[in-house]
């Protein structure tokens, strides 16, 4: 008996350290958002701004085109990748001086926010929608690395 004992002992600490070490991975992804960068801003403020300014830009229509483009996201992690989205789209929607969110912006900001194995899923709900997705072919062929640094100005050059 006290050889099973040690052993699930040993067994529930690896499960411990496993389940801290896994926690502690996300709490330093959070951590190293809220960093401040060269112009004293942190992504995480960055994405507020974007909210916060284009907040009444938003119509219902483009509101549930949102929802439907975030369903695949586990529900766990579903608010945090909307108000990622919902920066990015703000981004490109205030560099383009959009008085209104559209469609077009809603997809652009997607492409730019989220890695290139969720496009897949853009790519047939778009399909599904009978929307044409190759006016965003030049976004879908950048890769996800490539957004961080200089989005910007691949962007415009596309």
């Amino acid at each position: 008996m006290s050889i099973i004992d040690d052993i699930l002992i040993v067994l529930w600490g690896l499960l411990m350290i496993s389940l801290m070490g896994i926690g502690g991975f996300f709490m330093f992804r959070k951590f190293l958002k809220q960093l401040p960068k060269e112009d004293g801003k942190s992504n995480m403020d960055w994405e507020e701004f974007y909210v916060g300014q284009t907040r009444h830009m938003w119509r219902e229509k483009e509101k549930q085109l949102l929802e439907e483009l975030v369903e695949p996201v586990p529900e766990l992690f579903r608010d945090v990748a909307r108000h990622k989205i919902v920066g990015k789209i703000g981004e490109v929607a205030l560099t383009k001086n959009m008085k209104v969110i559209k469609q077009d912006i809603i997809i652009e900001g997607y492409i730019l926010a989220t890695p290139k194995r969720d496009h897949k899923f853009l790519k047939k709900k778009l399909k599904e929608k009978n929307i044409d997705a190759t006016p965003y072919k030049h976004l879908f062929e950048l890769s996800r690395s490539g957004y961080a640094e200089n989005w910007k100005s691949r962007y415009q050059k596309g």
